[in-house]
Order: structure tokens, then sequence, then C-alpha cells
């Protein structure tokens, strides 16, 4: 869908994911980085070479969406909240010929999921655990170290992401998008996966114990 719309679906404690997943993840940023590449290289469309491949990236991820649908006969809230906002985001470049929207949205993106999460935890809540309970089955005590963990993540990218777009070209700050900022999300779940794979073993064998007595 995109690099931050990957960060939270890669999210996942770390488990091997098909073809068809990366594709749907990496697609539309993929085509957006290749597409401006190319057009800023020929002379009719340089000037415009942004914001043709704005459009790109948006109709890729409409794509990605529909592709969605109909291989999983759904479309995760996560890839739904990221295909408005790069609708949304890539609308207003489009409208105000003015690359920083599109630029801004992963900053935004990063900040409405470090909202999501801690205000789900401080409200007694997890909804890192409602979003991924399904691949594993670890403690609470896990869970909220995970959210956490993700949250300051997530804020990292954000920073991140700010300090590019405000000390680099536009050519630079798309170019990290598929060669620094999704390696970074790949480093971060492997590093969590010990701790995932650690508990989610413990939580499986404790559940296949024989009951006492039985």
């Amino acid at each position: 869908m995109s690099e931050d719309l990957t960060a939270l679906d890669t999210a996942k404690p770390f488990k091997q994911g098909g073809i068809n997943q990366l594709l749907i993840d990496l697609g539309p940023v993929a085509a957006y980085v290749v597409a401006f590449n190319i057009l800023q290289r020929i002379e009719s469309t340089k000037d415009d070479a942004v914001y043709i491949a704005t459009g790109v990236f948006m109709v890729a991820t409409l794509i990605a969406l529909a592709y969605s649908w109909f291989k999983h006969k759904r479309i995760p809230p996560v890839l739904i909240v990221t295909g408005v906002l790069v609708t949304a985001f890539g609308a207003l470049t489009l409208a105000f010929r003015d690359p920083t929207f599109i630029q801004v949205k992963p900053t935004v993106t990063y900040v409405f999921y470090v909202v999501a999460i801690v205000g789900s935890l401080l409200m007694g809540h997890n909804i890192w655990k409602l979003l991924f309970s399904h691949a594993f089955n670890l403690p609470d005590k896990i869970w909220r170290i995970l959210a956490w963990r993700w949250a300051g993540f997530f804020a990292f990218q954000a920073v991140l992401n700010e300090v590019i777009r405000n000390t680099q070209t536009f050519e630079f700050w798309l170019n990290s998008r598929p060669f620094v900022v999704f390696p970074l999300v790949i480093v971060f779940a492997v590093i969590n996966t010990p701790l995932v794979l650690k508990h989610a073993k413990e939580e499986e064998e404790e559940a296949q114990a024989p009951a006492p007595g039985a």
C-alpha cells in the first residue's frame, strides 16, 4: 500500500508472508518512486513529474485496495485508513500544486498510529492486541510492551520524515521511502521477533498442557 501502511502491517509479530501481501504493501510506493524517477528525466514531463507520479501513486493505491478485496474478500482497517490518507493528501497535492501535502502524509499517518496506540493503552485497552491477536497468542504484558515499543518507533518515524522533508530535496525524500524507511521497519520487526516467539511458544505450551488431575 505504502511504506507507512507496511509499517503497521509488517509490524505484526514477525511472520513469513506471501508475495501477494508484499505487492499490496509495496506496490504503490514502488510505482510512485519509479514513475517520478523516470518522469523527471524526460524533458516534456520534468516540471510535472511530482504531480503525475502522485496521480500514479493514488491509482496504484486504489488498485492495491481492489486487489486485496479480490484476493482476500476483505480490506483490513489499516489498508482503508491508509487508502483514505493517500487519496486525500494526493488530491490536495494535485489541487494546490504543492508536494508538501504528500510529503506530510507519512507524518500524519505515524502520528495517527501513535495517538491510537497510546490512547487505547491509557484507556485500559490495547489496540495493538486487537489488531494482531489473530497472529499470535501472547500474554497481555507482552502485548503492552509491543504496543509501547511500536508507538515509540512510529513517533521516531514521524520525526524522521519531518527532518528529511525539511532538509532534503523532494527526490531524496521520495527515494528514502523504500530504501530507508521500510528497511527500518523490517529491522525493528526482526528485533521484536525473539520476544514474540518466546512468549507465543510459552502460551501455546500452557494451552496444550493437561489439566491437573487429568
